[in-house]
């Protein structure tokens, strides 16, 4: 049985990253956007019908942690997930995320959290 079609929005400015999330997400039958700055990932979400954001912790020279306050106030329905290639976890004291994926990570890793976060998501919007 095939997967539902869920949106997912990979916000990274790592080209590769971005390709292996679309790639492993799209294989599961998912649409997946991308952005490679956060000017990128609003015009994304203004646009509407994202599911489940993964979030670089550092985008570019923009802070990915700083943009979790600013989607949880415009896109509350919105589950966000952070990427983090960070030694250690980031300091998310305040922040409200859904899911953390350290890199490099495996790509049932980035699956099996989307799967668990989109079903959620499309529930509590219905």
């Amino acid at each position: 049985m095939a997967s539902p079609s869920y949106t997912v929005l990979v916000v990274d400015d790592d080209a590769s990253i971005r390709f292996l999330c679309r790639v492993n997400l799209e294989l599961e039958g998912w649409t997946v956007r991308e952005g490679a700055a956060l000017a990128q990932a609003r015009s994304a979400l203004d646009d509407g019908d994202v599911d489940v954001v993964l979030l670089d912790v550092h985008v570019g020279a923009e802070s990915g942690v700083d943009f979790i306050a600013e989607l949880r106030d415009t896109h509350p329905e919105v589950a966000v997930v952070l990427l983090t290639g960070s030694v250690g976890t980031p300091t998310l004291e305040g922040v409200e995320v859904d899911g953390v994926i350290a890199k490099p990570f495996m790509p049932t890793e980035l699956t099996g959290m989307v799967r668990k976060l989109a079903p959620r998501v499309a529930r509590g919007a219905g």
